[in-house]
């Protein structure tokens, strides 16, 4: 199975995004990039050097739904001749606008965000949503866990692995231990476990730093020889990345309990303490209170922390 990774530039921070071509029947795109005239000529000339174009495609999976990765999905889509879109339902709810329900805003007002910083993250978010084009019901496929993804000479196994988002998949390929991983397993950094609404029962928060070590964990039971991330080189080792990864988990999670006071802090408190240099630029404001949610979910999850509701604020405190 030949598996031609294509680098393609988004407006984010975190630079370019790796989109991953299948090159054989059925001709499919793992991610696709955002919707850009940048991203969308890279993809239609790096497609073109491997002798593809758009209406070549008959298969697009989407790892998640962020808009660097599934922006230009219907636009290839509408290109293309009876081409599939395959996302873990899972990912509707980032899909379809992140921050744009209420659901998103009671939780991150329950955080400790203020109201007129919610508003802010939203309508940053509201622009960002401009890069992907949403899809209705009955425009994509459900990916489910352990389902095979046929090809001529053979397969790719997904692979839910939940915790970057609840609906995040990987793509093994058993014959030779080679995964596609998303922003599930990246080289250079490491993945923000994002804050959203349970998919199960959407007023409450999904446990995404908790189901990102079980997805970890699932992925090194695979021991895999080769892995494709979503930005970045390729991870040759992973076993160095996954014991990286748990120290940088274990030390975060030190450093927020040691944040956590007595008398009580909000997961807003601790992501500024945080993340002090970088708390009001742009988008990293959402992904630091993410990550303090995240953290203080899990530390509170294990013991670590207490956790008190003072007129529907959560408030952490140390034990």
């Amino acid at each position: 199975m030949k598996i031609i990774p294509l680098t393609i530039p988004t407006p984010f921070y975190v630079g370019d995004v790796n989109v991953y071509l299948i090159k054989e029947d059925p001709v499919t795109l793992i991610d696709v990039g955002p919707k850009t005239p940048e991203a969308a000529r890279a993809l239609r000339d790096k497609l073109a050097a491997n002798g593809i174009s758009f209406g070549d495609i008959r298969r697009i999976v989407l790892t998640h739904a962020h808009e660097d990765h599934c922006g230009l999905a219907k636009q290839v889509r509408d290109e293309a001749k009876n081409a599939e879109i395959l996302v873990h339902n899972w990912e509707t709810g980032q899909l379809f606008g992140r921050l744009s329900h209420e659901h998103h805003k009671r939780l991150l007002l329950r955080s400790g965000v203020p109201a007129g910083v919610f508003d802010e993250m939203r309508t940053l978010y509201d622009k960002i949503s401009l890069l992907t084009d949403e899809l209705d019901d009955g425009e994509f496929l459900p990916l489910k866990d352990e389902m095979e993804l046929e090809f001529e000479s053979g397969s790719l196994s997904v692979i839910h692995t939940p915790g970057h988002t609840p609906g995040s998949c990987s793509f093994a390929r058993e014959a030779n231990r080679t995964l596609i991983c998303g922003d599930c397993v990246l080289k250079r950094i490491t993945p923000n476990p994002i804050v959203s609404p349970d998919p199960v029962d959407p007023e409450r928060r999904f446990p995404s730093l908790a189901e990102y070590l079980v997805s970890l964990a699932k992925l090194r039971a695979f021991k895999p020889t080769l892995v494709y991330g979503g930005h970045g080189e390729a991870v040759t080792d992973f076993e160095e990345i996954f014991n990286r990864y748990v120290r940088a988990i274990e030390d975060r999670q030190k450093r927020v309990i040691s944040l956590v006071s007595k008398s009580g802090s909000t997961a807003f408190d601790v992501a500024q303490q945080l993340f002090p240099k970088s708390f009001d630029h742009d988008v990293h404001r959402f992904l630091a209170v993410s990550e303090a949610i995240a953290h203080l979910d899990y530390a509170e999850s294990e013991g670590k922390v207490a956790i008190e509701i003072n007129g529907n604020v959560e408030f952490y405190k140390t034990l």
